[in-house]
């Protein structure tokens, strides 16, 4: 088996700078040459496993931090950043990302984050709400930094399914009597009238969890896998949490609530049998919600998820939308999709038409500006609770995939509303990233000119377009 060869110029560089040696005196303590050393921190020799063992031995060095980004959340997450049309001009490709990351990673991480500062500081000018928006975007690169995938919470998870499993094929039974025995907490579904503002609440004087009756079967099941979580993977979860070193308290919550979720559907989902299940039906969605016993919000979020080396899923994102187009749920997991980002503004997607075909998935083939080619499907689906006039909340939960990683999916799977993908049969849908990021001329769709480029008015002709700018 070929050896990996693992280049860590950038880390070892900055361990030099901090422990203020040059590079005659590392290589010394090394027991190198300093032009090995030389070569090693340009990139241009691998670092050998007795040179990582001497790091570890002589300077307590993390060999974790060889694969650490300073939360630049890997090269896909920064050709996102760097998809933005204010560098469109630059030409950077992927192999300018990749250097940048092996050889300057510290410039990497300092561009990471005034880019997404300016982000951050630009949603919050739109909302009116800078620290609640700061909050969640933290939380959100955190997330995008591990690419949704958290290796210990599934394999936690995994164990605890199988040995649920041979107590109870049922599998919202098995997690009640689990914690009812182990944990002396009772499951109790009240009236909706009782709980009207909760879906779950936890009554540590009654030694009861409550449910609400507005939750379907698949979220009795997940909101009990994640009482059960909070409980038996409290290490790893209180482990990842701290890792993280999130500035403030509400944002570390928000992020313990998403691992919380994450082994909740880890459980309901294990790891082999969902990948195997995915891989067996040529992902054929309708059919997995089926077998495990989930929604398409549930489905949709786990195969974000898939990204165990050696058994990966395919990069797949994930997105919940309004019909206002307001975003609430959007993970990249491995994709490196600029439509987590962008997109959602544009009303050439046919995401939107989930709204009105109830219970229907809605397929769309789509070609961005930068040519890259990509599928989607989108099905609309209602909240668990109710507002005073009880009308449940409405929400359109969007799952992508690049084109060129569309081999696996079975021919059912990529037909439907949206036409058949596979035979080549139906036209690539032209989309933007939003109207101001947008620079196709002939959009009749189109709202505004995009940022940047100046309005240009003929008074004596009529363009099919809106707006013409220069």
């Amino acid at each position: 088996m070929a050896e990996h060869k693992i280049y860590a110029g950038g880390a070892l560089r900055q361990l030099r700078r901090v422990s203020g040696l040059t590079q005659a005196a590392m290589a010394s303590a090394l027991d190198i040459s300093p032009s090995y050393l030389n070569l090693i921190e340009n990139g241009q020799r691998p670092l050998s496993a007795a040179l990582i063992v001497r790091l570890a031995e002589r300077f307590g060095f993390d060999p974790a931090r060889l694969s650490d980004d300073h939360g630049v959340g890997g090269a896909a997450a920064l050709r996102r950043r760097l998809g933005d049309p204010m560098f469109a001009d630059l030409g950077i490709g992927a192999d300018d990302v990749e250097g940048w990351l092996q050889h300057a990673p510290m410039f990497a991480a300092a561009f990471a984050r005034i880019y997404d500062r300016a982000q951050m500081v630009g949603d919050a000018a739109g909302v009116g709400g800078k620290a609640e928006v700061e909050t969640v975007k933290l939380v959100r690169l955190e997330i995008e930094r591990w690419s949704n995938h958290f290796a210990d919470i599934d394999a936690a998870a995994e164990t605890l399914a199988d040995e649920l499993r041979l107590t109870n094929p049922d599998l919202y039974g098995a997690i009640a009597e689990r914690l009812r025995a182990r944990h002396q907490i009772a499951l109790r579904i009240l009236p909706a009238d009782v709980m009207p503002d909760s879906l779950r609440r936890l009554d540590l004087h009654a030694r009861q969890l409550q449910l609400s009756e507005l939750l379907s079967p698949s979220s009795r099941c997940f909101q009990a896998a994640v009482m059960l979580g909070q409980l038996e993977a409290r290490d790893q979860l209180e482990a990842l949490a701290a890792g993280a070193k999130l500035p403030d308290r509400a944002a570390l919550r928000l992020f313990k609530r998403h691992l919380a979720h994450y082994f909740a559907a880890a459980l309901m989902m294990p790891y082999g049998r969902i990948l195997r299940g995915a891989e067996g039906s040529g992902y054929d969605l309708p059919l997995l919600e089926r077998r495990f016993g989930v929604s398409f919000e549930q489905l949709a979020h786990r195969l974000t998820t898939l990204q165990r080396v050696g058994a990966r899923g395919l990069p797949f994102f994930m997105l919940r939308i309004d019909r206002a187009g307001q975003v609430s749920k959007r993970y990249a997991g491995a994709s490196g999709s600029p439509m987590v980002d962008g997109a959602i503004g544009c009303a050439r997607w046919r995401i939107f038409e989930a709204f009105e075909r109830p219970h229907m998935l809605v397929h769309d083939h789509v070609v961005l500006e930068d040519g890259s080619r990509w599928l989607s499907w989108a099905r609309n689906i209602e909240g668990q609770a109710r507002d005073a006039a009880a009308s449940p909340a409405r929400f359109a939960v969007v799952l992508g995939l690049e084109e060129r990683f569309a081999a696996p999916i079975s021919a059912p799977a990529m037909q439907g509303d949206g036409g058949n993908w596979g035979d080549g049969a139906r036209q690539a849908n032209p989309i933007g990233l939003g109207c101001g990021r947008c620079q196709r001329a002939d959009c009749i769709q189109r709202a505004r000119p995009p940022i940047g480029r100046p309005l240009i008015v003929d008074e004596r002709a009529r363009p099919s377009a809106a707006f013409s700018f220069g």
